[in-house]
């Protein structure tokens, strides 16, 4: 299940670069994306946060 955690927390970290690379260039201040962007960006962290921390009570079994 540990597994689980790592493989799921590695594809969240790769789709939040990939949304930061893809954003590049484009002028995303209007239309209130930027706030829309912001807010996910750290509704996505505090989940990666909670992910690592529960961890420890996924066992292999």
């Amino acid at each position: 299940m540990s597994r689980t955690v790592d493989r799921s927390v590695e594809g969240l970290d790769r789709a939040m670069r990939e949304l930061r690379a893809s954003l590049r260039g484009i002028p995303f201040r209007s239309g209130g994306f930027k706030t829309t962007h912001d807010q996910l960006a750290r509704e996505v962290a505090h989940l990666v946060v909670l992910l690592d921390a529960a961890r420890a009570t996924f066992h292999n079994r």
